[in-house]
């Protein structure tokens, strides 16, 4: 399939020592992706849980959390650890950044748990006050934990979030975007994040979000997973649209099935840590797009879903499922 799928002769990966077990499917053949598929990040989300600080600390041994969003991405969703995340900034001086930039990222989320997906003249006065008390917190967290590591991307990142939820404004939002971009030129969920805050439901203009993703795409390296910014910037376009054929134009058939080729699947694309959530940005973009190369994105996944991007969906493993038969 490699050989194939790459058009020359390639080896078939190791096996990830590090794998969960496939769990059992459903009957349309897709499972949802635990704990990025990893038995290290399972402990960790596992210690989490449980609210025990000294396990998470070792659970996070093997990854570097001040760039690793995935990760940090696992404890920011989880429910319950804004309950005992404040201790650790509290006690734990030495690792006192760690604690913060977790907690800030958790803040944001069960902030936006707090005003729901709803439109914003459907948010309730008391779940605006929440999601801003909430948010506050986070900034100010999170801007410490940059203080204290000036190395690290992910604090930036989440304040473009927290900066969009607060309304700070295109200053604001540019500086932060900025200061992630420096320390990481290429990091893609800095540009995700950015093409999000250029649309139009934020104050962006119409087409300023794919065109700033293909201007990224067009300096990355072949086989760089920042493809998926161009792909994510078809989806905002989907997202924003009335016409829910919008992507079922042969010229953005032709750029999403060129940026797949050049970026997920190249044969210098490193399947990292989340590789499938690269893969579920393309299945679901080309999906909507109707192209058939979404058949080689779906082959690879095995029926492996992650919710993001699909949760702009009414029922998103669902759909996922339909798309997946279809190609």
């Amino acid at each position: 399939m490699f050989g194939k799928l790459f058009g020359r002769d390639a080896e078939r990966p190791v096996a990830d020592p590090h794998a969960l077990p496939v769990p059992r499917r459903q009957k349309n053949g897709t499972y949802p992706l635990r704990a990025l598929g990893d038995r290290r990040v399972l402990a960790l989300v596992e210690a989490a849980d449980a609210g025990d600080w000294e396990a998470v600390k070792e659970a996070l041994a093997p990854f570097d959390l001040g760039r690793d969003h995935a990760v940090l991405g696992q404890l920011a969703d989880l429910d319950g650890v804004q309950d005992w995340i404040g201790r650790a900034v509290a006690e734990d001086k030495e690792h006192r950044a760690t604690a913060l930039l977790i907690s800030g990222a958790r803040h944001i989320s069960w902030g936006w748990e707090a005003r729901t997906s709803a439109l914003a003249v459907n948010v309730t006065q008391e779940q605006w006050r929440v999601f801003h008390e909430r948010l506050e917190i986070a900034e100010e967290q999170l801007i410490e934990a940059a203080e204290l590591r000036p190395d690290w991307v992910t604090p930036w990142r989440r304040l473009l979030t927290s900066g969009r939820g607060m309304s700070l404004g295109p200053a604001v939002n540019e500086t932060r975007r900025d200061a992630a971009l420096r320390r990481d030129p290429l990091d893609l969920e800095t540009h995700i994040e950015w093409v999000s805050q250029l649309q139009p439901r934020w104050s962006g203009e119409p087409g300023q979000a794919l065109a700033f993703a293909r201007k990224a795409f067009a300096g990355a390296p072949d086989g760089h997973r920042l493809g998926c910014v161009v792909a994510m910037a078809h989806i905002e376009e989907w997202v924003e649209s009335d016409n829910r054929d919008c992507l079922q134009d042969p010229r953005i058939r032709t750029e999403l099935r060129e940026a797949a080729e050049r970026s997920i699947l190249h044969h210098s694309y490193e399947r990292r840590l989340g590789w499938q959530g690269d893969y579920n940005i393309f299945a679901m973009a080309l999906s909507l797009a109707g192209s058939s190369k979404a058949s080689n994105v779906f082959r690879e996944l095995d029926g492996v879903f992650t919710e993001w991007p699909w949760t702009f969906m009414a029922d998103p493993q669902k759909v996922y499922a339909r798309f997946r038969k279809a190609f």
